[in-house]
């Protein structure tokens, strides 16, 4: 029986959903939220920066306009393109690596490691996200950070929406949640209708409470971790949206 492949694997919700996950608001906001990370993470230029699903490269151009070394890791080749093509037109040099977050690692290359806008617990085996923190550690220079924002479980028990829409130019996006697994997982589906015609992608994505995000890096190795409610640094409590995790690769101690 041939495998039916993830949801992450099909290029098609990625093109399709393109305009709905990097409206232009999104991507205004990041000049700022690099600003930030730089700040938090106590990055300076010339530093070496690794964008783990990079996705079509907001993050990855914005580091490389401030004068660091990026590297930016995707599966989705037609993202990987598009990053390449807006590198190209600003005369950036950004290497861009089409590759798995489970498979690439790259030892001591990078002073930074960072995982955003929810590009964290697609796998149904934990122990393959575990396999992601523990490459991030191996690719870090002792004493360097890895970086994972997501949607934390605290926050969205909070505000849970089941149900919600939103239209972007002629196109209509549904989106429709339902947690499983005493709150374990999410459950998605996303339909868009554009001219008429209806299309539907079902996702599926593990939820990290603060408490158990921050467990899963000290069991990879890393120490001194830190949550934040924002890349400002700002604290992860009940008025916060997000989750940020900084985990610190031990500074005097060899790879694990």
């Amino acid at each position: 029986m041939r495998r039916q492949a993830p949801w992450f694997e099909d290029d098609r919700f990625w093109s399709v959903f393109r305009k709905a996950l990097f409206p232009p608001q999104r991507v205004a906001a990041t000049q700022e939220q690099a600003g930030q990370i730089a700040t938090l993470l106590g990055l300076k230029p010339g530093q070496a920066i690794l964008d783990l699903c990079c996705g079509p490269g907001r993050f990855s151009l914005e580091f490389a306009r401030r004068g660091f070394k990026v590297t930016g890791v995707d599966r989705t080749r037609s993202y990987l393109a598009e990053a390449r093509r807006a590198a190209r037109r600003e005369e950036l040099d950004i290497e861009f690596v089409q590759a798995d977050m489970r498979r690439f690692m790259r030892p001591r290359a990078f002073d930074a490691v960072i995982n955003v806008f929810t590009s964290f617990g697609y796998f149904r085996d934990q122990r393959e996200d575990l396999r992601v923190c523990r490459n991030a550690l191996r690719s870090l220079r002792p004493g360097g950070r890895f970086l994972i924002e997501i949607l934390g479980k605290e926050g969205l028990a909070r505000r849970f929406q089941a149900r919600d829409w939103f239209e972007i130019d002629d196109t209509l996006v549904l989106h429709e949640r339902l947690p499983t697994n005493g709150w374990s997982a999410l459950e998605q589906r996303w339909i868009i209708v554009r001219n008429g015609r209806t299309r539907e992608f079902r996702l599926w994505l593990r939820l990290y409470s603060a408490a158990e995000l921050c467990g899963l890096l000290k069991q990879a190795g890393f120490r001194a971790v830190e949550t934040f409610g924002s890349y400002d640094g700002s604290a992860y409590d009940s008025d916060a949206r997000r989750l940020v995790i900084v985990g610190r690769k031990p500074p005097r101690r060899g790879d694990r």
